[in-house]
């Protein structure tokens, strides 16, 4: 089951309240639940609740990703994000498809910090060669 919730008539008093209940009262993996979650709401985010038997169709799980649905199919044949069928089609479980974005986003992250450093370090290496220059 998924359901998106209504949060655009949460007032900031309400935020507030919660975001200090969060920091005053609640434990470390409550309190970063809590205040992540008020996070999103000021954003604007639209916020859902799913049940751990949800699962979506190549379709869904497609536009949630950003890509084509034949990519989409590419990855689950390659076992990289896991299926099941139902009858002929196939349905993506929900927490498998989030586990697959958290990776994806990790390796992203990784990659960019990669690039980040190996410009970092060329440009010293150049600046080095260049001093005695």
């Amino acid at each position: 089951m998924i359901e998106h919730l209504a949060t655009a008539e949460i007032s900031a008093e309400q935020l507030d309240e919660l975001e200090h209940f969060a920091r005053d009262t609640a434990g470390p993996q409550l309190r970063d639940l809590l205040l992540g979650l008020s996070r999103y709401i000021r954003d604007g985010a639209t916020i859902t609740a799913t049940s751990d038997a949800a699962s979506l169709t190549p379709s869904q799980a497609a536009e949630r990703l950003g890509m084509s649905r034949t990519h989409l199919y590419k990855l689950l044949d390659r076992g990289e994000i896991p299926s099941h069928r139902v009858g002929r089609d196939r349905r993506i479980p929900l927490r498998d498809l989030a586990r697959f974005e958290a990776e994806r986003q990790h390796d992203r992250r990784e990659l960019a910090e990669r690039f980040a450093t190996q410009h970092r370090t060329r440009a010293d290496a150049i600046d080095e060669i260049a001093d005695p220059l």
